[in-house]
C-alpha cells in the first residue's frame, strides 16, 4: 500500500460535498481478539481509510448495549461499550482521525433507549403516572381487563409495538421490545439529548447521524389514534401534511431547531444528517439550515437498475436540496439493506426478503453483472454534486452473505417476524482484510457472524495494488473526485430521451463528464480523454453496465 498522504484541512462546510465512510464497529476490525470489532480496530485502520480517500468516517453506535438490535439499543449515550473499548480509546480514535484529516461523525439514537438504560430501569421500578414513566410512553391497556394493547401500532420488526409490564401497563417500542420509545413531550428528554450532543462535540466529534429522525414527535393524546394495524411505507404512504400519529409529524422540527442551536455554538459548527424515511418533498424540512442541515436521500438505494429511474431520482434530489439550501446526499448501501453488488445481481423485481430466506425458489444472482453494475453505479454517484455515503466493504465489492444459517442470525427481525424475514445480518458480516486466516484478518478469535469460504478473495490484501480491482477503482475515483469537484451544479447532456438511450450523461464544472450505460448493448463512447472507467472499455464504445469519466480536449 502506498504511504499515507499528509493530513488535509477542511472548511466549516466540509460536509456539503464530502465522502463519508460508514463503519459498523462490531464488524470492522477486532484488535483485542474477542470476536467483536472494537474502537482500537477502527483507529488501526484509519490510514487505510485515509488512503482510500474519504473525508469523514461515520461510526454506527459503539455505546454500551445488549446488542438486541446491533447496538441501536443504547444503555448509555455518553460511554463506550466495554467490549469495544473505553472513552480514552474513543478520544484516541478521534484525535488520530483528525491528524489524518478525517472528520468523525457518530450515531445518535434519540427515538428510544435500551431497556437496560438507567431511566427505563427507574421507570419499571416506579408507579404508573410517575415522572420516571413519563420519560417513556406508558399507557393502560384496552379491553375489559386491560389485557389488549393500547393501540394497533406495529413494530418495524414485526408484531405489536407494545409490551406489557408486571403492573399491567404497556410501553411503546416502535422497534424491538428491548428498545422502549422515549416521550419527547417530556422536557427532561430534550435536555438530556442536548447534553449528549455537547458531550461528544466537546470530545471533538465533527457531526452526528440522527437515527429515525422522523419518529421522535408523536401524537400521544387520548385516546391513541389507531391506523389500521399495518406499518406504513414511509416513502409512499405517510400523509404529506405531517399528521400521522407516529411519523414525520410537524412538531419534530422544533426538536431539531433546539439541536441546531447547540451544534452552531461550536466553532466550526457541528454537522448533522437525518435518517428520515420520508418522501422527497418532506425530507427537505429536516435539511433546513436551522435544523439538521442535511438528510439522507434513500431513493437510489431502493431504485432498480434503470437510467430513467436514476435520472428521475437525481433530479428530484438536487431540486429538493436546492429548495432548502442543503447539499444532496447519495447512498447505495448501508447496514440496513442488501448490499448493492447483490441487489444488482438479481432479476428486476426480486423480493429480497424471500431471496434471503432461500426457500428453494431463490433466483441465482449473476455475481459478475452485479459487481459491474455496482461499480458503475458508484462511479456515477461519486460524480454527482453533494455528499456520498459509502458503507464499509463496498470498496471491496462485497456481496450480501445471503446463506447465513438460522442458528447464526442475530437480527431481531428474524424472531419478531416468526422467521418470516431473515433480517440484516447478511450485510453486517465482518470484513475480510487478508486472503487467509480464520477470519480473514478481522481478528484472532474468529468473527461474530460467519464469513463465507471465499471471502479472502475480496479482501483488502487481495486487491491492494491490483490494477482494475474494485478497491483500486474506488481509490482512483475518490482521488479524482477531490481534484475535479467544483460547485454543486450539474448539466445533463444528450439530445435523445433517456428512455430511448438508457444512458445517463452529464457535465460537471471544469468540463469533465460522466457517462453511464444502463443498457444491454454497447453504445458510442463520447470523444475525450478517459479519466477513469468502472470496467474495461471497448474500442470507441462504452460497454453495458459501465460508467466512464472523461474530459473533452
Amino acid at each position: 500500500m502506498p504511504e499515507t498522504p499528509p493530513a488535509r484541512t477542511a472548511p466549516a462546510d466540509w460536509w456539503r460535498q464530502a465522502v463519508v465512510y460508514q463503519v459498523y464497529p462490531r464488524s470492522f476490525r477486532d484488535l483485542d481478539g474477542d470476536g467483536l470489532g472494537d474502537i482500537r480496530g477502527v483507529t488501526e485502520r484509519l490510514p487505510y481509510l485515509r488512503q482510500l480517500g474519504v473525508d469523514a468516517v461515520w461510526l454506527s453506535p459503539f455505546y454500551p448495549s445488549a446488542l438486541a438490535d446491533g447496538g441501536y439499543d443504547v444503555d448509555d449515550y455518553r460511554d463506550v461499550d466495554p467490549r469495544l473499548g473505553t472513552l480514552a480509546d474513543a478520544d484516541e480514535m478521534i484525535a488520530r482521525a483528525h491528524e489524518l484529516g478525517i472528520k468523525v461523525v457518530v450515531d445518535v439514537v434519540p427515538n428510544h433507549t435500551s431497556d437496560r438504560h438507567a431511566w427505563f430501569r427507574e421507570a419499571l421500578a416506579s408507579p404508573p403516572g410517575s415522572p420516571a414513566r413519563d420519560r417513556y410512553v406508558f399507557r393502560d391497556g384496552t379491553g375489559p381487563d386491560g389485557t389488549l394493547p393500547p393501540s394497533d401500532w406495529m413494530s418495524h420488526f414485526g408484531g405489536p409495538a407494545w409490551t406489557r409490564v408486571p403492573d399491567g401497563q404497556w410501553y411503546l417500542h416502535l422497534f424491538a421490545r428491548e428498545q422502549p420509545d422515549l416521550n419527547w413531550d417530556d422536557p427532561e428528554v430534550h435536555e438530556d439529548f442536548l447534553e449528549t450532543l455537547r458531550f461528544w462535540s466537546d470530545r471533538g466529534v465533527d457531526g452526528f447521524r440522527v437515527d429515525v429522525a422522523h419518529a421522535l414527535a408523536k401524537d400521544l393524546g387520548e385516546p391513541l389514534r389507531n391506523y389500521g394495524g399495518v406499518h406504513p411505507d414511509a416513502m409512499t404512504e405517510l400523509p404529506l401534511d405531517g399528521s400521522h400519529p407516529l411519523f414525520d409529524r410537524n412538531e419534530v422540527h422544533e426538536i431539531f431547531r433546539e439541536w441546531r442551536k447547540v451544534l452552531d455554538s461550536y466553532d466550526p459548527p457541528r454537522s448533522a444528517v437525518a435518517e428520515a424515511w420520508v418522501t422527497t418533498s418532506r425530507r427537505v424540512l429536516y435539511a433546513r439550515p436551522d435544523e439538521l442541515g442535511q438528510a439522507f436521500n434513500f431513493e437510489l438505494l431502493v431504485s432498480p437498475w434503470s437510467a430513467e429511474q436514476f435520472r428521475v431520482e437525481i433530479d428530484a434530489a438536487l431540486s429538493a436540496a436546492a429548495v432548502c439550501g442543503a447539499s444532496a446526499t447519495w447512498v447505495l448501501s448501508n447496514h440496513d439493506v442488501v448490499r448493492h453488488a447483490s441487489r444488482y445481481a438479481l432479476p428486476a423485481g426480486t423480493d429480497l426478503d424471500a431471496w434471503l430466506l432461500g426457500d428453494g425458489t431463490r433466483p441465482e444472482p449473476d455475481a459478475g453483472r452485479g459487481l459491474r453494475r455496482a461499480r458503475a453505479a458508484t462511479l456515477l454517484m461519486l460524480a454527482l454534486p453533494g455528499s456520498a455515503y459509502l458503507y464499509q466493504g463496498e470498496e471491496l465489492g462485497l456481496p450480501e452473505v445471503a446463506d447465513l444459517p438460522a442458528e447464526a442470525l442475530q437480527d431481531p427481525i428474524w424472531e419478531r417476524t416468526g422467521h418470516a424475514q431473515k433480517g440484516r445480518d447478511g450485510c453486517r458480516v465482518p470484513l475480510p482484510w487478508t486472503r487467509e486466516g480464520s477470519s480473514f484478518g478481522f481478528g484472532a478469535a474468529g468473527s461474530w457472524l460467519p464469513q463465507p469460504a471465499g471471502f479472502g478473495e475480496f479482501s483488502a490484501e487481495a486487491q491492494d495494488g491490483v490494477e482494475g480491482s474494485t478497491l483500486e477503482t474506488y481509490r482512483a475515483a475518490l482521488r479524482l473526485r477531490r481534484e475535479l469537484r467544483g460547485d454543486e451544479s450539474l448539466q445533463w447532456l444528450g439530445t435523445r430521451p433517456v428512455a430511448e438511450t438508457h444512458v445517463l450523461h452529464f457535465r460537471r464544472p471544469g468540463g469533465w463528464e460522466s457517462v453511464t450505460n444502463f443498457s444491454d448493448a454497447d453504445v458510442d463512447l463520447p470523444e475525450g480523454e478517459v479519466l477513469l472507467a468502472s470496467g474495461p472499455l471497448g474500442d470507441g464504445v462504452l460497454p453495458p453496465d459501465t460508467t466512464v469519466w472523461l474530459r473533452r480536449a
